[in-house]
């Protein structure tokens, strides 16, 4: 049964809408007929990877004409009634109070400095001729990777270097924990091996932010040996990489799964913070592959799930309490705090949380902020009317 928002966020500057319907084009059509006003500028949306992309992206180009469309398939959608599965959750963006430009990166793997300088000059030059605020102080930048891509660190340093002081987050796209493959949207077509870098300049206030709700432990683990670019780490602690891990945890090497991984994370410690590294899978090697890069010689630590749902809820309220008026966050969550939520039978506070805070987003593969590439972490961007 095709499910429709009666509480869609309406504003001048914004407005929300979602969609349950299996049928490619009906569900757009419902998209188009939510997000249909005069000053209807941008529109990105975050898709499950159940649909039949290539008719979903004819959909969207018939439906949304002449617009900057943007999005990307999803391990579980979030939408203003909170976690969904097997839906479209789409935010459209104003003319009046956001400027807006984007990019696609198909050659992630050969993206320069010189690359990231060029397409940031241009997305700032094509912002500043729709007038809407000065590009500085007033603009920040969104990112969506292919999730399976493994080319985001390489880029996002190399992006951020060229942002300079432009705040960004972003979230690499999902498959429903398929794992085989992701997609990003752009110029009406799904992308594989891509990225889409977004720039968005509003009149809006804002507060890009970042935030987990992870405890250290004692336990280290050095990694010995590693395969960077393939993020493969064959040994930890000088033993093979699944067996060290599963003497740490407690937790038998075949009985090792997405649910081991939510619960016992392990992190890179940076200065006075904690940033998850987390695991993808057991290979038959042993080795253990990772959501983000990891190196020889890096030290982990294991980690353990603290209260989600307060620190959430602080997190939300400290942003949204610096706006004038909290009209909409835009977050990026990733799919294991979502597990997490399951497994301990607190999906429904989670959601009902963040239908109370107004978050629309979706769940990653991983997220990003100001250059860096974390996992089971929840990044965002709150914004808001000037009172």
């Amino acid at each position: 049964m095709t499910k429709l928002s009666s509480q869609n966020i309406c504003q001048p500057e914004l407005r929300t809408a979602f969609t349950t319907e299996r049928d490619e084009q009906v569900a757009v059509d419902q998209l188009q007929q939510q997000l249909n006003w005069p000053g209807l500028n941008f529109v990105l949306f975050f898709c499950s990877a159940e649909y039949q992309l290539d008719r979903l992206a004819k959909a969207f180009q018939l439906g949304f004409k002449d617009l900057l469309v943007v999005g990307c398939t999803t391990a579980g959608e979030i939408t203003v009634e909170g976690y969904d599965q097997g839906c479209i959750s789409a935010i459209g963006f104003s003319r009046e109070a956001f400027a807006v430009s984007g990019r696609l990166i198909s050659s992630l793997e050969h993206f320069d400095f010189n690359d990231a300088q060029g397409v940031v000059e241009q997305l700032s030059e094509q912002c500043l001729e729709q007038q809407v605020a000065p590009i500085k102080d007033h603009s920040f930048a969104l990112t969506l990777f292919d999730g399976l891509s493994t080319q985001e660190e390489k880029v996002l340093v190399t992006l951020d270097s060229a942002l300079g002081s432009i705040p960004h987050f972003g979230g690499s796209a999902g498959d429903d924990i398929c794992l085989a493959n992701t997609h990003v949207y752009f110029d009406g077509a799904f992308h594989t091996n891509a990225a889409v870098i977004i720039l968005i300049n509003t009149s809006c206030e804002f507060r890009v932010f970042s935030g987990h709700h992870m405890e250290s432990r004692d336990t280290k683990l050095v990694v010995t040996e590693a395969d960077s670019e393939q993020r493969r780490v064959l040994e930890l602690n000088a033993e093979p990489a699944a067996i060290e891990y599963s003497r740490i945890v407690g937790v038998p090497v075949d009985e090792l799964n997405h649910e081991s991984f939510a619960l016992n994370p392990i992190a890179v410690r940076i200065g006075d913070e904690y940033f998850v590294r987390s695991i993808q899978s057991v290979n038959d090697d042993l080795s253990l592959t990772f959501y983000c890069a990891v190196e020889n010689g890096i030290v982990l630590t294991l980690m353990e799930p603290g209260e989600m749902i307060s620190k959430l809820d602080q997190q939300l309220t400290r942003e949204e309490e610096a706006l004038g008026e909290h009209l909409l966050t835009l977050g990026c969550d990733c799919f294991l705090r979502r597990l997490e939520a399951q497994i301990r039978g607190k999906s429904d506070p989670v959601s009902q949380l963040l239908q109370r805070h107004r978050v629309v987003g979706f769940n990653t593969y991983g997220e990003q902020i100001d250059g860096m590439h974390v996992n089971q972490t929840f990044t965002g961007v709150a914004i808001g009317r000037k009172s």
